[in-house]
Formats: C-alpha cells, sequence, structure tokens
C-alpha cells in the first residue's frame, strides 16, 4: 500500500476586510451511468442522436406507461459504491420527486431520497507526494436525467429534446469536508479517474455525462471544528449551489468568486440568503437561479409505481470479486514492481489506457527507463498535437524496441530520439530503421580515439585548462560527439577522454 498521510483538511483561509474567514465545500457529482439503454426504458442512450429520436413511451410519460427498473444500472452503482469503500444497502426504494420541468414530460423525477442504493464511503484526494485528504461520501443514489431546453434556435420559440429525459444518473454526495477551490477540483479529478477504471461512468464532462453542483459556505476559523464535533450545519454557515459545472477551471473559479461574494456580504452587515446559483465563465461570476429548495419543497414521496429494490449479498459479492485494479493500488504497484517515483507512477495511472500502454513497454524491460520514455518523450509529443494515448503513431512494441535497443547499446540515447522521431512520424520496425538508415552507434574505440586525437591536437589551450579544472573535459566529449555525428557511445568516449587527458 502506500504511505500516504491522511491529513486532515487545511482549509482556504481569504482575508476579507474585517475578518479571516475559512471555505466549506460539499459536493454533488451527477454520474451518467455507462449504459446503452435508459434507467426505466430500452431507448438508447446514444449522444449526439436526432432530437427526440431516443425516447419511450415511458420518457415521454405517456398515459399508462410504466417504468421497469434495468438491472444492469443497478448493477453500476452498486460496482461504484464498492469502487468508494461505501456501504451497499440491500434494500431502497425509489421515490417521486416533484418539480416541474418543460424537458421533463412526467412532472417528477424518479430518486432515490429516503433509502438509497449506496451509503458512506470515502475517496482518498491526492494533493501532493505523499499526502492525500479523505472525504467522505455521504451516499449514491440513482435517478433519471431531464431533457435538455434549447433556447437560441428562434428568437420567439424554445424547443425541447427529450433524449436524455431517463438516462440513469448516479448522484454521489460528498460531506462538506472539502476545504478550497484546488482541492474541490482535485476532488472530481479522483472521483472521476475511479469511475472510468470501475467503467460505471466515462467521466466526459463536455458532453455533460459527468457534472457537479458545488455547494459553497464561509465560516470564520474554528467554526468548521466545532461542527465536526457537534454536526451542527449551523457552525457552518449558510450555503449556495453552484449548479451544473463540468470544467475543473470553472469550478475554482466559481467558488473563489462566491467566497468573496458571501465575504461581502457578511462583513457589509448583510445575510447570505440560500439560493441555487449559476457560473458566468465569460464574466466570472456567480449569479441567482433560484432560490434554494428543500426537500420538503419537492413534496417527496414513494413512487407507487415500482416496488423497493432487494438485491442479494451474493450478487453484490460477485460484483466485488470483479472490481478491477484501482488507481491507488495500480499506483502503489507501479512503484513496488518498477520503482517508480510516485510523481511518475501516478501520471502513468491517470487514465487506464496510458497504465496499459506503460505495463505492455515495460514488460521485461527497465521500468524507469520505459516511464521516462513515455512521461517526457510520447507524453510530450502527444501533448503537442492535443492527442492522448489511444492516439498514439507508436506502438507499445514499438516503443519497446527503441529502448531495446538502446539497452543494447546498439544507439546513444541521442540516436534514440532521432529514432523517435522516425517511428512517430513515419512508423516502421526501429531495429530495422537503424540497420538501413546506419543510425548504430559507433563503439569502435579506434574509431573514437581517431577523432579524439585529432581535437586534442588542434586545442592544446583547451587540454591545459581541462587538466586544470576536469569538469571542462566535457568540452573534448560534445566535440567527439559532434565530429562522429553524435554516434559514437557517450561511455567509451568519456573513458577516452579521462584516459588522453590523464584526469
Amino acid at each position: 500500500m502506500l504511505d500516504l498521510t491522511h491529513e486532515p483538511p487545511k482549509p482556504k483561509v481569504i482575508a476579507g476586510a474585517k475578518h479571516d474567514w475559512e471555505l466549506v465545500i460539499g459536493m454533488e457529482v451527477h454520474a451518467q451511468v455507462a449504459s446503452r439503454a435508459k434507467l426505466f426504458s430500452g431507448a438508447s442512450t446514444q449522444f449526439g442522436a436526432e432530437p427526440n429520436s431516443n425516447v419511450a413511451f415511458v420518457d415521454a410519460a405517456m398515459p399508462g406507461m410504466l417504468p421497469v427498473i434495468n438491472e444492469f444500472c443497478v448493477e453500476q452503482a452498486v460496482r461504484t459504491g464498492l469502487g468508494l469503500k461505501a456501504k451497499i444497502h440491500l434494500k431502497s426504494a425509489f421515490d417521486r420527486k416533484n418539480y416541474f420541468y418543460p424537458d421533463l414530460p412526467q412532472g417528477y423525477q424518479i430518486s432515490q431520497l429516503y433509502e438509497p442504493i449506496v451509503g458512506e464511503g470515502e475517496i482518498l484526494v491526492d494533493m501532493a507526494p505523499g499526502i492525500a485528504r479523505k472525504v467522505r461520501i455521504e451516499r449514491i443514489h440513482i435517478e433519471q436525467d431531464a431533457g435538455k431546453s434549447i433556447h437560441d434556435m428562434d428568437p420567439t420559440m424554445s424547443f425541447v429534446d427529450l433524449n436524455r429525459t431517463g438516462v440513469a444518473l448516479m448522484e454521489i454526495v460528498s460531506r462538506p469536508d472539502i476545504r478550497g477551490p484546488e482541492e474541490a477540483a482535485a476532488y472530481v479529478v479522483k472521483l472521476r479517474q475511479i469511475l472510468r477504471y470501475l467503467g460505471t461512468c466515462d467521466g466526459n464532462m463536455q458532453n455533460g455525462n459527468l457534472r457537479a453542483d458545488v455547494n459553497v459556505s464561509v465560516c470564520r476559523p474554528g467554526q468548521y471544528e466545532k461542527y465536526q464535533e457537534t454536526q451542527d450545519f449551523s457552525h457552518l454557515g449558510t450555503r449556495c449551489e453552484i449548479k451544473n459545472m463540468n470544467s475543473m477551471r470553472f469550478i475554482q473559479q466559481a467558488i473563489d468568486f462566491e467566497a468573496r461574494r458571501q465575504i461581502r456580504i457578511i462583513e457589509e452587515g448583510g445575510e447570505v440568503v440560500q439560493e441555487t446559483r449559476l457560473y458566468d465563465p465569460e464574466k466570472g461570476e456567480t449569479r441567482s437561479m433560484r432560490s434554494k429548495e428543500e426537500a420538503h419543497d419537492y413534496r417527496y414521496f414513494p413512487c407507487p409505481d415500482l416496488l423497493p429494490l432487494e438485491i442479494e449479498q451474493s450478487w453484490v459479492d460477485e460484483i466485488a470479486a470483479n472490481l478491477p485494479e484501482l488507481p491507488d493500488e495500480k499506483k502503489a504497484r507501479f512503484m513496488a514492481d518498477y520503482g517508480l517515483t510516485e510523481y511518475d507512477a501516478s501520471v502513468l495511472t491517470a487514465e487506464t489506457d496510458a497504465a496499459g500502454f506503460f505495463e505492455e513497454v515495460a514488460r521485461g524491460r527497465d521500468g524507469k527507463l520505459a516511464a521516462n520514455w513515455i512521461i517526457n518523450e510520447l507524453f510530450g509529443r502527444l501533448k503537442k498535437e492535443d492527442h492522448d494515448i489511444t492516439q498514439s503513431p507508436v506502438s507499445p512494441a514499438q516503443l519497446g524496441g527503441i529502448i531495446d535497443l538502446i539497452a543494447a547499446d546498439v544507439i546513444s540515447g541521442k540516436i534514440a530520439k532521432d529514432l523517435f522521431e522516425i517511428v512517430y512520424t513515419e512508423g516502421g520496425d526501429p531495429a530495422q530503421i537503424v540497420e538501413e538508415r546506419g543510425m548504430k552507434q559507433v563503439t569502435d574505440t579506434g574509431a573514437i580515439e581517431a577523432a579524439l586525437d585529432e581535437i586534442i591536437a588542434a586545442n592544446p589551450a583547451q587540454v591545459e585548462k581541462a587538466k586544470v579544472n576536469p569538469k571542462l573535459a566535457g568540452w573534448f566529449v560534445g566535440q567527439v560527439m559532434k565530429a562522429t555525428g553524435g554516434k559514437a557511445n557517450p561511455k567509451a568516449v568519456n573513458a577516452l577522454v579521462q584516459d588522453r587527458l590523464g584526469l
């Protein structure tokens, strides 16, 4: 296991005009379940389909249509709960959350308020090498998504697309354990990573498949500790919810603005009103959307169309037995098995595809060398072209071939970079390219000696300087490498320079 220090959250302190203030943040993340069918119907969840083409009768709330629960969506929720070390409730139930939205034909949302399928869990949020902070998960419940209203297609009318209506969501609710904008973003990053490893949500924030509601409040130093002792939320100040955030950068900006807005109101003698707000990234500010409703405002009651959901412990155990290796465990294994630093292991395990690519390259080779080539050369080049590892023109076998040539002293590090560029742009077998293009490094000491002797003879003053200051011997190494077109074996060159100069 990783040797992590689970530090208590360190609050971000914001200086107001009169007092210092601390932030308290809770998150409600809506993750679209990775399912081809909706939660209560067989309609497709395909993104980008023609408007209103993925709508079953039950999604459109046609009279007499009854919901039928999608077992796979339930399994994905259980799988997520297990991945977050959460308690799985063998009995849960669905409730109706009553409110009118033009893109929710039923006039209510089927959700889980009183008996969610998943209870308390936790996420370890990586804040710095060797330091992770625990954020408690309060619950995960499954619910149906609403549709989408479109207001920019006509100056006088709005349009409704019901394709998302009924899509299964997992609402993952945290405790108010997050204490700053950076930690909030890191929490979403880690949660997204775990969901992608589990395969329960693709985490595509651009398509709206993962979005966060951020609850922000401010309190004076010491008040959070009182809340921890008493669990009395009044110590934390009035919270405002920032709705539908789908960018780590915007999450941080919105929290910072909202905290300063609340501090200004309080210090000017006003009171923060509990409400739902939206973030405007162009103006860099939040604005009021509606007053914040409480549970009683939605008139929740048990859904009469669905029986309580009961699952067997044996089924939960079977799901648990088939969980994949999760990010923290994989990172610990990479550090132990391949001798990687925590930073390198974190980079390589950020995405499952990158971790798999690394393991293919590192198998039977020097893990540190493989990590260096992937992180510095391959990732660096892919980033310049705005590509990810799945779009890499260099395969694990090709990169492994380059590393094999380095290990066998067939090519030098400099030649390897030239070879990598050729493979990246043209493809081909690295060994064959080296052979056909004469890229093998010169290991013949006779040829290296001849080049070195010429350089020494032509630079007597530099020789004397190097004898006084041995660090200047590197100049001769560089000249020999230049004279041989970078093909000389650097180790052999360095040894010969030291010998010739008597250092």
